[in-house]
């Protein structure tokens, strides 16, 4: 007897019928005859609207699932960020793709960069997108950007930027990967999922079917089932459940699956959520060794967050995500710096291939005093913020350490550059934490760019919450300060929390990176 023919429901564009040919491929390596069904969803009729203004969930959906309810077609392949999490009854999601690449990409047209501003992208550009999640975390870093929204599909949406009606725009970077879209016209700026937090399960096809095909079942979970993808994506579909969430609501969700240095295995989760489009996002961070409940305990943890007050050593810029998402909160946030920074003039150095920069300061410190550097020299830093200071001075990062274990970023950085020579420009005092891991005697030259100097400070504001961002902060605190007993302290990097160690603070949190939004998720997460 001949066997039946799977009819697989998709959308007509471009990218629906790349992904629902990948899985008619996978179903003929198994050996069951597919074919392909065009099904027109209300998204894809509705070409006027932003996607926060359709009304309802699934709307790039619903169709296919009744034409599976209809027993019009026997599975449908879906983008699994525009799934509902909730099936319809008689039908269940069978098995996930591998996941591309689940960033977003910021495309600019070539006249609109500025290789001195945040993502690259000129001051007061205007950028295409209909996603409030986009339009949200972009705004969070640049609010000096224009939003105006942008519909079609993929390659609809690139052809107008190259008409010149947007400076830039944004879109899924496993869309143009899998399509294969020569961007070559354009300047390609590839936003980190772990700083701009993509949609859950940006970059998964989701496989759906009736309940009770369980043969159909039965080879989708054999044969196209990728289980490491589906542990972590079903705690991206989890936590979109619990925060009642879908496409129009602003709501990033980027979870991970890692070893940490004692090979233990964690599961960690990233979230930006806001309300509106407008409304500049929470950040939150959760880590745990277990799998079970881990998303029922992460949003625990989120509703038990009470707006408190928080003290930073450092100054607040009020237009900074630091201080915009944890107001936007409730919190009420000061801060200042507790040393003054002297500069100390430069002395000449051997050339160098690579320069290493382990803080702003540093960055800041040494091109003020205008070095003369050879053309082709390279840059590394020590995180996103220092790599984002470096810009300012139309430089570009060729490394960037994210881990806050300043000694695991030396080792990664010193096993990159092989047996060159590098500069260090830094503090008077540092403690060279990155040097260290460099064995070749003259390889790492320091070079002295500024001192902290404690200032004679006033009194600090009785906050709840205390965040060091340096040893040399933490020593001018504690000439004339002490921790309160239910004060709770923040350590931003090794450095500075073996600074407040010596001084038996207990640490409550340290950020998972070293920026803006790792400190908001340590005070949220504290």
């Amino acid at each position: 007897m001949k066997a039946p023919k799977i009819i697989i429901g998709s959308r007509g564009s471009d990218l629906a019928l790349w992904q629902a040919n990948f899985i008619l491929k996978k179903l003929e390596e198994a050996g069951v005859i597919a074919e392909i069904k065009i099904i027109k969803t209300k998204g894809d009729k509705i070409q006027d609207l932003s996607f926060d203004k359709i009304e309802g969930k699934g709307f790039f959906t619903k169709e296919l699932e009744d034409a599976l309810l209809n027993n019009e077609i026997d599975l449908a392949v879906h983008s699994c960020k525009d799934l509902p999490t909730a099936s319809p009854k008689g039908l269940s999601i069978v098995g996930y793709s591998y996941r591309e690449n689940p960033a977003d990409l910021l495309l600019i047209n070539k006249e609109a960069v500025d290789e001195k501003q945040k993502f690259n992208l000129k001051k007061e550009a205007v950028v295409g997108t209909s996603s409030s999640r986009r339009k949200s975390q972009l705004l969070a870093f640049r609010g000096d950007c224009k939003i105006e929204d942008l519909r079609g599909n993929v390659p609809t949406r690139i052809q107008k930027l190259r008409e010149k009606k947007y400076d830039a725009i944004l879109l899924a970077a496993a869309g143009i990967e899998r399509l294969n879209i020569d961007l070559t016209d354009v300047w390609v700026e590839e936003l980190s999922p772990k700083e701009y937090i993509p949609a859950a399960a940006q970059g998964v096809l989701a496989l759906q079917t009736r309940s009770n095909d369980k043969d159909l079942i039965a080879i989708v979970r054999n044969k196209i089932n990728e289980p490491e993808v589906e542990d972590i994506v079903s705690i991206e579909r989890e936590l979109l459940a619990l925060f009642d969430g879908g496409c129009q609501i602003p709501l990033g969700i980027f979870a991970e699956k890692f070893e940490n240095e004692h090979e233990e295995l964690i599961y960690c989760v990233r979230v930006a959520h806001s309300k509106t489009w407008d409304a500049t996002p929470a950040y939150y961070y959760y880590e745990s060794k277990k799998r079970e409940n881990f998303s029922d305990r992460f949003m625990d943890k989120i509703k038990s967050i009470k707006p408190v007050s928080v003290f930073i050593t450092r100054d607040v810029n009020e237009k900074g995500l630091f201080y915009k998402s944890l107001s936007a909160k409730g919190f009420t946030v000061q801060g200042r710096a507790l040393i003054d920074i002297k500069k100390i003039p430069l002395r000449p150095t051997p050339p160098t291939e690579w320069i290493f920069f382990s803080s702003k300061n540093a960055v800041k410190y040494f091109f003020d005093q205008k070095p003369q550097l050879a053309s082709d020299v390279r840059y590394a830093v020590v995180g996103k913020g220092t790599g984002d200071e470096l810009k300012k001075y139309g430089k570009r990062a060729e490394f960037i350490g994210y881990s806050t274990d300043t000694r695991l970023t030396g080792k990664q950085f010193a096993a990159l550059v092989g047996s060159r020579k590098v500069l260090f420009p830094q503090a008077k005092g540092s403690f060279k934490t990155i040097q260290k891991q460099f064995t070749k005697p003259g390889q790492a030259i320091d070079l002295i760019v500024y001192e902290s100097i404690k200032r004679n400070e006033e009194e600090i504001p009785n906050a709840d919450i205390l965040v060091f961002t340096s040893p040399s902060n933490v020593e001018a605190f504690f000439e004339k300060h002490k921790i309160k007993e239910n004060q709770k302290v923040i350590a931003m990097g090794d450095a500075t929390a073996n600074a407040l160690k010596e001084h038996r603070v207990v640490i409550n949190k340290k950020p998972a990176t070293f920026d803006d939004i790792g400190l908001v998720q340590s005070v949220l997460g504290v």
